[in-house]
């Protein structure tokens, strides 16, 4: 599951430069983002290649009107409400880390190794007659794992671009194993028992 990431101020230069872009590209957005909150996304450009950034509300609506805000890349083709946006309207949200809290209700944070921005795998589509986006989830890897059972897809940055124009490489790229996280806690719970 993915339920809360982070952005800093440094990660919109370090996506600029790992991306390519033009200096300034991205306004300096910090701070983290929540279900129901705006967040930067990345869908196709005007231009085949071309990245356009674009705010959009995390979360879309059911029929019942719950907020979905994850979806499971193993039947996300199955599924008649989010095939046509996987097919049409990918997007990525550039974090700096995102977090995941295990049954104890501790909260761990996960970056990867290297500290460089993570690229979460989600789609979008008209809900409330707004841009609104879900990221995609997959089976924890070992680095996940002790905190929970599912985790955001990633895409590899030299990806990007890829998983936005290519429908059939963006299906092979959300089932692929995800690579090992750094996980962190500002404190650990202790039982007493």
């Amino acid at each position: 599951m993915c339920g809360r990431f982070t952005y800093r101020e440094k990660t919109s230069y370090e996506i600029e430069k790992e991306l390519m872009l033009p200096r300034a590209f991205i306004r300096a957005a910090k701070g983290d983002i929540c279900p129901g909150m705006d967040a930067l996304s990345f869908i196709k450009g005007s231009s085949k290649d071309d990245l356009a950034l674009e705010w959009m509300f995390w979360g879309i609506k059911n029929a019942d009107q719950k907020l979905i805000i994850n979806a499971r890349a193993e039947t996300i083709t199955q599924k008649a409400s989010f095939s046509q946006s996987m097919e049409h309207r990918r997007c990525i949200l550039p974090a700096a880390a995102f977090y995941e809290w295990n049954r104890d209700k501790t909260k761990y944070t996960f970056t990867e190794i290297n500290d460089k921005p993570i690229y979460l795998a989600g789609f979008y589509d008209l809900s409330d007659n707004r841009d609104s986006f879900v990221i995609i989830t997959t089976a924890a890897n070992s680095s996940m794992l002790p905190v929970h059972d599912r985790m955001p897809v990633m895409i590899d940055k030299k990806n990007v671009r890829e998983y936005l124009y290519d429908h059939s490489s963006a299906l092979d790229m959300i089932r692929e194993p995800m690579p090992e996280l750094k996980r962190s806690c500002e404190y650990e719970q202790l039982s007493l028992f």
